[in-house]
């Protein structure tokens, strides 16, 4: 459609939004999956923008896209192509049903995309489907999917020479995730949100309301942990209450315990409880706003929370050794079109031609 030709990426307007100090809005989830990033805008539908891309290609060593299936082809500039402007290329294409079957054509978010591979059926509240805040088709059937076979891809090149085709589906990865469910099946059960055993359906893995009104996360799976909550928690009785010693999740049995257990929890604070299992080995948390999370001790010590201007970074994924973190803000559409194309080898004027051409744009 050329409804939203020249959009760019929708995220820059999502909200919420907030000002810099110099007035101008910034979306701090844009800013947090696009820090450190270089921007080139070209339009892949003139001659001159393919050939762009095409000379972008010859030194990459991936590219990744995200049209619809087919899109690439149409404009000249499919794998073939691309594989023969570059063997050693890497091409991922990231969609939400894949390249092929009958959905791959159908547009789609994260909801539909967890809807579709019953991640959602299985994330309920009081009974009924409950939106995550976050947006597991994406991070994890998507850009994590994507990153480990892209980087499989791009090893595999790196010893023989030979680049390959990439095809990523959100739904393809969250359906390969999702094997606690598919092993109920195999069982012979269905599983049923909140009653199964790791979605509440046990004593020693939910959650528990404080006195306070807040939320204690008790993840005691193994008998050795639930066996020191217990005694922590003023229960002993109940030590023997453990799925691994006969309590079948989601029975009778279990409610009954629970039902003991949220007794218990109700009547302390949420701090209370934090100072009682501050030194007791029995894997309990309070559960955290996102701005408490943001703030506490431990997450502060690993590095993970640095502030640029108005937004608020985290990161990185992991610690690495000889790797520095810090903090860059997202480009603007186009804003490096020059500096890249110069590093293709182009030329001021053939680079004026472009832009004057509406070929490519500047930030």
């Amino acid at each position: 459609s050329d409804l939203d030709t020249g959009e760019g990426d929708y995220m820059r307007a999502f909200p919420p939004t907030v000002r810099n100090a110099a007035g101008t809005p910034v979306n701090p989830s844009y800013e947090a999956v696009n820090r450190a990033k270089r921007s080139i805008a070209v339009d892949l539908k003139q001659p001159a923008g393919r050939e762009v891309l095409l000379r972008l290609a010859r030194r990459a060593d991936a590219l990744i896209e995200g049209f619809r299936p087919g899109v690439l082809e149409r404009l000249g500039l499919g794998w073939e192509t691309l594989h023969a402007e570059n063997p050693k290329l890497v091409v991922c294409s990231l969609s939400g049903y894949g390249q092929t079957g009958p959905l791959a054509q159908r547009a789609g978010h994260d909801l539909n995309y967890i809807a579709m591979t019953g991640v959602l059926d299985q994330a309920r509240v009081d009974g009924e489907p409950a939106i995550p805040n976050l947006q597991m088709g994406d991070l994890l059937g998507g850009t994590l999917s994507a990153l480990g076979m892209l980087l499989a891809a791009l090893l595999a090149a790196q010893r023989t020479g030979q680049g390959r085709y990439v095809d990523v589906a959100m739904t393809d990865g969250l359906l390969a995730h999702h094997f606690f469910p598919h092993a109920e099946l195999d069982a012979g059960s269905s599983p049923v949100a909140q009653r199964t055993l790791l979605t509440g359906g046990v004593a020693c893995y939910r959650v528990y309301r404080t006195a306070d009104g807040r939320h204690l996360a008790v993840g005691a799976l193994e008998f050795k942990f639930w066996k020191a909550f217990c005694e922590a928690a003023g229960l002993p009785e109940l030590a023997g209450r453990h799925w691994s010693r006969g309590e079948a999740p989601g029975s009778d049995a279990a409610s009954a315990t629970i039902a003991r257990v949220a007794d218990r929890i109700a009547r302390k604070t949420s701090s209370e409880w934090e100072h009682v299992f501050s030194e007791v080995d029995c894997c309990v948390t309070p559960v955290l706003t996102p701005a408490e999370a943001l703030a506490h001790p431990h997450h502060n010590a690993r590095g993970l929370v640095r502030h640029q201007g108005e937004v608020t970074e985290v990161g990185p994924l992991a610690q690495v050794s000889g790797h520095a973190w810090t903090p860059a803000p997202a480009p603007a559409q186009g804003e490096h079109t020059r500096a890249i194309l110069a590093e293709c080898g182009l030329d001021a004027g053939a680079i004026d031609a472009l832009v004057q051409s509406g070929v490519v744009r500047e930030g």
